[in-house]
C-alpha cells in the first residue's frame, strides 16, 4: 500500500498542502492526515470521495499518541512516497512575558516531535520519496520578540539539511519549506502577545502561492523553498551581513 502522510492536516499550510495534494492526482492507496482537531479532518471525507483516507486525530506532544502512530504504521506497514510536515505554532513576544509552558511547548512540537516523527516514519519511506518539512524564513537569522519561534526553526532547517544527505543514498528528496509570514490561521495564536509587526505584514503571502512553489520545489529536488522576491533577499542578506547589523533593521 503507498500512501502519503500529512500533518498539521485541518488548517493553514498543512491544509493547503492536502488540497494542492489532492488536485494533483498523484496516485496513492491512502492519504494520511494527521491532526488534533477530528472535526476538521472529516471534512476531507465529504470533499473528496473518491479519495481513501486514513484520519488521525493525534497530538504530536503526547506520547501515547505517537505509539498509536507507530501500531498503525507496524500493522498496515505501508509504503510512504510522500512526507508533509507541518504541525507546529510560533508565539511572537519577549521570552520574559510568553508563558514557560508557551515556550516550552514551541520547542516540544516544533523541535523534538519532529525529530520523533521522522525516526518513526523512516524504516517506511520508499526509494524516490518527497520528505517536505515546513521550516521558515525566521530560520535564517535570530529574532528578538520571536527568539523561541525562530530558534526552533532553525533547528529544523539545520535538520532537514542533514537529514537531506544521509537520505541520499535511498533516493529521498528532503526539503525545507521558508516562507515569511503567510495569510493562515497561525497568526490567530501568535499575535496574542505582541502585535504583528508591520514589515511582516507588508511582506504576507498567499499560502496558495507557497505551498504551490514548496510542490514545485520538491518534485525538483531542491534542499530549500523561498517564496518570493522579499524572501528571496532577506535569505541572502542573512547570508551575506552580519546578523547584529539586520537585527538592528527588524
Amino acid at each position: 500500500m503507498r500512501i502519503a502522510i500529512i500533518t498539521g492536516a485541518s488548517s493553514g499550510m498543512g491544509k493547503e498542502f492536502v488540497r494542492q495534494t489532492l488536485e494533483k492526482g498523484e496516485q496513492y492507496d491512502e492519504l494520511w492526515l494527521i491532526a488534533r482537531r477530528k472535526q476538521r479532518l472529516a471534512v476531507w471525507e465529504k470533499r473528496y470521495r473518491k479519495q481513501k483516507f486514513r484520519l488521525l486525530p493525534l497530538d504530536l506532544l503526547k506520547e501515547q499518541d505517537m505509539q498509536t502512530l507507530y501500531s498503525t504504521l507496524k500493522t498496515a506497514d505501508p509504503r510512504i512516497g510522500l512526507l508533509v510536515h507541518c504541525a507546529g505554532f510560533g508565539v511572537m513576544g519577549s521570552i520574559s512575558e510568553i508563558p514557560l509552558e508557551e515556550q516550552t511547548e514551541m520547542v516540544d512540537i516544533n523541535c523534538r516531535s519532529l525529530v520523533e516523527l521522522t525516526k518513526i516514519l523512516l524504516p517506511y519511506m520508499e526509494s524516490g520519496a518527497r520528505m517536505i518539512y515546513l521550516a521558515s524564513a525566521a530560520a535564517f537569522l535570530p529574532q528578538p520578540g520571536f527568539a523561541v519561534y525562530a530558534a526552533s526553526k532553525a533547528f529544523t532547517l539545520s535538520f532537514v539539511r542533514a537529514l537531506r544527505r544521509e537520505l541520499a543514498p535511498r533516493r529521498i528528496q528532503v526539503t525545507a519549506v521558508c516562507p515569511g509570514a503567510v495569510r493562515t490561521e497561525f497568526f490567530n495564536r501568535a499575535a496574542r502577545h505582541k502585535s504583528l509587526p508591520a514589515y511582516k505584514r507588508l511582506v504576507m503571502a498567499d499560502p496558495q502561492k507557497v505551498v504551490s512553489k514548496a510542490i514545485r520545489d520538491a518534485e525538483a529536488g531542491k534542499e530549500l523553498s523561498v517564496y518570493g522576491p522579499a524572501m528571496q533577499a532577506f535569505f541572502l542578506a542573512a547570508k551575506l551581513l552580519p546578523h547584529r547589523l539586520i537585527l538592528r533593521f527588524l
